[in-house]
């Protein structure tokens, strides 16, 4: 997919995620910008959903910076070294979370799923998720 027409000029290019793919994170993704989709150069932006009581599996994203609007429900999310500290994020919050830093999303909820929009300034996202191991940490 490209973001240039076959006249070579730059396009607008609407997404509708069709399906979920579960991502390294071990998360259901709906893929919406990528360079994949858009072609985008330097953005990424999907919807993922974390389901009742589930986590993502710890990791970190190697050089690139995430914002995080959460639209439903209530996610902890356990960060730095070790995963020692919190954060709790509510629907209707922004979480920033910069380059390198482990990190690990949990639904705080056993009966409802959470939902948040992802975007992140690598186009190519997944390519940098990087397995964080908490007992190597320190």
């Amino acid at each position: 997919m490209s973001s240039i027409d076959s006249a070579g000029k730059q396009t607008v290019i609407g997404i509708r995620p069709e399906r979920e793919v579960i991502t390294r994170q071990r998360l259901p993704y709906f893929t919406g910008i990528s360079a994949e989709t858009a072609g985008s150069r330097g953005l990424s932006m999907h919807l993922v959903v974390i389901p009742p009581g589930g986590s993502a599996a710890p990791h970190r994203h190697r050089a690139y910076e995430t914002g995080i609007y959460v639209l439903e429900g209530r996610v902890e999310t356990r960060y730095g070294d070790g995963l020692t500290e919190t954060i709790v994020s509510d629907a209707g919050d922004f979480l920033f979370i910069p380059p390198d830093v482990p990190h690990q999303a949990r639904n705080l909820s056993d009966t409802l799923p959470a939902r948040a929009i992802v975007a992140r300034n690598d186009p190519n996202e997944q390519e940098n998720v990087v397995p964080y191991d908490v007992g190597a940490a320190g």
